[in-house]
């Protein structure tokens, strides 16, 4: 019986080993296919994935806890072999990164910097979520090996297990390294990391869905730039001048700073009948032989008769004249009288109405009134303070506007222009803020300030040379305008506008300056014997050739022009009515 018992339990005890050894073989099973794919098959050993399972066999020994005992002597024999199998490892893992290859080709994009940054934190997660599929649960422990080994090749990161390969992936730790270098040359200029991403996404677009989202922050950045060209283009108006109107911006200061000499009268003013032709020279020729020049306080005075004009150091040109002689035409009577400090040219019309022009100690305009028949006062401009800052009171420098409107509706050409915008433009606001009241001569001497306020230009009026007479055949091309003029001051009688006078550069300066004052002068005495604008309501200036559309030194018909621009907000500051008369 005992001999029968002893062959039962050796027979049992073979058929437990063998049982207990199959799951081990299929455990390991999968493992040599892997070696297999890995080409690592013909290295002569083949049985070794089968000898590692005793280290895999372990944790499934805990089942067969009573054989180890009978079972420990067949260990030893796969031991010597197992040791020999950690070094085929090495040899395996530089073949196992075939596999990853199409990963490890989009690592060699690090060498470029930009892209180094991309491949540390990718390689980290999702490199072993691709090995675990294909093994099992059972596997585990060989599969991480296999990671940490791998990862050691591209990233090189400590492993606590072997620490003799670290030193081998050193060579592999320089792109780390290379990672800050990416941001700073990204910090720099933007457009890098948008080139980045799309390099990045063939690396992960197989992988986890992890690397789009810091890609992401990258296309944020460009965004962020987008609207910078847009501050650089000017969406919702002009910002700078137009070519026009940009020379009355580039002329310097006066040099000297003092005011400009007045005109007097050489004899009393005398009432002209309606219909009745201006007395004095018409034409240059007339005068010329009559004009002095005199040095005073460094710039040249040159005296005509009825003009001063002052040359500056500077090269800027200026001229004054009398402006009462304009309402000598159709007056009933004009008497001149003194009050106090004060000189009062009063103008009767046949209606009963007065202007009343007041006069400073010095002979500058201080204000002009209107009295109607029935004694009440409009005060159609009040020269009666002085800005400290002005050079010589009749001079300001102001920053250039910002014009919102369309260049042909801040400078309107008359022969092209339809009525209506005629009409609009002599009752159109400022182009810009205006911050303070502005004196008559600030404005007239001022281009910085007369560029705050749109203008019309006529250029089609012919004028004989050397003559500032207006034919009666161009009378006519007044009429447009002369209408929106009376209609101006019939919605507004404080209304003021501003006549100026342009020549081309031939000729003599000052004569081209005189010329420019006498046809400006010219054309609002014609605007008010012919088409009744009041002639308090307009003011004349002369430039001459200073201010040029057509930038040229010879004949220029759009230079000849006259302008009408109006200027009402510059004397009341924009807002309310000038203080009364003192």
């Amino acid at each position: 019986m005992t001999k029968r018992q002893l062959t039962l339990l050796a027979t049992t005890a073979l058929t437990a080993m063998q049982l207990a050894s199959a799951p081990s073989h299929a455990q390991s099973a999968p493992i040599v296919v892997a070696q297999a794919r890995e080409e690592l098959g013909p290295d002569g050993k083949p049985k070794q994935p089968p000898k590692e399972a005793p280290k895999g066999a372990p944790p499934a020994r805990p089942g067969a806890a009573p054989q180890p005992p009978q079972h420990q002597a067949p260990p030893p024999p796969p031991q010597p072999q197992h040791p020999a199998a950690p070094p085929p490892p090495p040899p395996q893992h530089p073949a196992a990164p075939p596999p990853p290859p199409p990963q490890h080709p989009a690592a060699p994009p690090p060498p470029p910097p930009a892209a180094a940054p991309h491949t540390p934190p990718p390689a980290a997660t999702p490199a072993p979520a691709a090995p675990k599929p294909p093994a099992g649960p059972t596997a585990q422990p060989q599969e991480r090996e296999r990671e940490m080994e791998r990862e050691r090749q591209k990233m090189a990161p400590p492993a606590p297990q072997q620490p003799a390969p670290p030193p081998a992936a050193a060579p592999h730790a320089p792109p780390p390294a290379a990672a800050p270098q990416a941001p700073h040359t990204g910090q720099p200029a933007t457009p890098p990391p948008a080139a980045t991403p799309p390099a990045a996404a063939p690396q992960q677009a197989p992988r986890a869905g992890q690397p789009p989202a810091p890609q992401a922050a990258p296309q944020a950045a460009p965004t962020t730039q987008a609207p910078r060209p847009a501050p650089g283009a000017a969406p919702g108006g002009q910002t700078a001048l137009p070519p026009a109107a940009a020379t009355m911006a580039r002329k310097p200061p006066p040099a000297v700073a003092a005011p400009i000499p007045v005109v007097r009268p050489a004899q009393a003013l005398t009432p002209i009948a309606p219909g009745a032709a201006a007395p004095g020279p018409r034409r240059m020729e007339d005068f010329r032989a009559q004009r002095q020049e005199s040095d005073q306080g460094g710039r040249k005075v040159f005296t005509e008769p009825g003009r001063v004009i002052v040359v500056d150091p500077s090269g800027q040109s200026f001229i004054r004249h009398d402006e009462d002689e304009r309402f000598r035409f159709g007056a009933r009577d004009i008497r001149t009288e003194r009050v106090g400090g004060e000189d009062r040219t009063i103008v009767f019309r046949p209606d009963g109405t007065q202007i009343i022009t007041i006069a400073g100690a010095d002979g500058h305009l201080l204000r002009r009134i209107r009295r109607d028949r029935d004694g009440r006062e409009v005060i159609i401009i009040d020269n009666g303070f002085r800005d400290p800052s002005a050079v010589g009171s009749f001079y300001v420098e102001l920053p250039p506007p910002v014009i919102r409107i369309p260049y042909d509706r801040y400078i309107v050409e008359a022969d092209v222009a339809a009525p209506d915008v005629i009409y609009d433009t002599l009752e159109a606001p400022p182009v810009d803020r205006i911050d303070r009241r502005f004196t008559l001569d600030e404005i007239r001497y001022s281009p910085s300030v007369r560029l705050m306020m749109p203008s019309i230009d006529l250029n089609t009026i012919n004028f004989e040379t050397g003559s500032w007479d207006i034919p009666p055949d161009q009378a006519a091309k007044l009429q447009v305008i002369a209408d929106g003029l009376n209609r101006a001051v019939g919605r507004n009688p404080r209304e003021v506008f501003l006549i100026e006078g342009h020549t081309d550069a031939v000729g003599n300066p000052v004569d081209n300056l005189s010329l420019s004052d006498r046809r400006a002068e010219a054309a609002a005495e014609l605007l008010s014997r012919q088409f009744g604008v009041p002639a308090e309501n307009l003011t004349t200036q002369g430039y001459g050739s200073q201010y040029p559309k057509e930038q040229t030194d010879g004949p220029s018909r759009i230079n000849r022009r006259v302008t009408v621009r109006r200027i009402t907000p510059l004397l009341d500051g924009g807002a309310g009515a000038p203080p009364p008369p003192r």
